[in-house]
């Protein structure tokens, strides 16, 4: 039987809680009223990992030194171990997590940690055909200065898979809901793009969704077969700065971009 798909959220001093999908897209109205913002700063700070289930030392040290004066930090393979929801919880407002896969202990998937609250979740789920497990993808939004909310889409992309079909597959959903949202956008995560069918679908996405790709001067990235597996895409922004913290405290480097939190105008 399909599991049900969900997020977990964390908030201080609250329980944990349950988050379905919603019951329409964001461009319909299925949205909260809008909070604070995201950031009242000029610049718009975000952290992009791949966590490795943290199972190596150092994975805190990490984040404390860089995720804790981040906005966003966009988290794949993220296991919610005591230590990670204090840290979520202690450091910003919500933290949302899509458990793709239970492991012994604690589930394993992307997660989201924020300092504003979200005004819409969008947990999503694909299969690996393969190897039978899921990868997790989320949707959620923010507000920011001016009225406009922010889409971030923090995905992590199956990986064992013969052909593109279930990549394409896993896309469609995101794909959705980004082509109807009038903001700015940011899309990050593993994309495991490893082959070149799968950067050539990955970037054909991109191109229908009118986002670009953020550029990194001293490209530290974690590469397959000669390939990065990371990115950051975004669209009706402006990068400031792009950099790739090289760290034994994964398997993957952190990203690490800073926009102009005032959103501009498309082309």
């Amino acid at each position: 039987m399909q599991k049900k798909t969900y997020a977990m959220r964390y908030v201080a001093g609250q329980p944990a809680e349950r988050i379905f999908p919603p019951v329409a897209m964001l461009h319909v109205g299925q949205a909260l009223p809008p909070g604070a913002p995201l950031t009242t700063e000029a610049r718009l700070k975000v952290l992009v990992w791949n966590i490795f289930k943290q199972q190596r030392a150092e994975w805190l040290s990490v984040l404390q030194n860089f995720g804790k004066n981040a906005h966003l930090v966009l988290l794949q393979e993220a296991q919610t171990t005591p230590e990670l929801v204090r840290f979520a919880t202690s450091h910003y407002l919500a933290a949302d997590q899509v458990p793709a896969f239970v492991l012994p202990q604690h589930p394993s998937g992307v997660m989201t940690l924020a300092s504003a609250h979200p005004v819409y979740c969008c947990p999503l789920r694909e299969r690996e055909p393969l190897l039978r497990l899921a990868k997790s993808a989320l949707v959620t939004a923010y507000p920011l200065p001016g009225n406009q909310m922010l889409m971030v889409v923090n995905i992590h992309a199956v990986n064992f898979s013969l052909g593109i079909d279930v990549y394409s597959k896993q896309l469609g959903p995101i794909g959705e809901q980004i082509i109807h949202h009038k903001g700015p956008v940011i899309m990050a995560g593993d994309f495991n793009a490893w082959s070149r069918q799968r950067i050539n679908a990955l970037y054909r996405f991109s191109r229908e969704m009118g986002l670009r790709e953020v550029r990194f001067t001293d490209d530290h990235r974690r590469k397959a077969f000669g390939r990065p597996l990371d990115f950051v895409f975004y669209r009706g922004m402006k990068v400031a700065e792009a950099s790739v913290l090289v760290t034994s405290a994964s398997d993957h480097n952190p990203l690490l971009v800073e926009f102009d939190s005032h959103p501009v105008d498309e082309m």
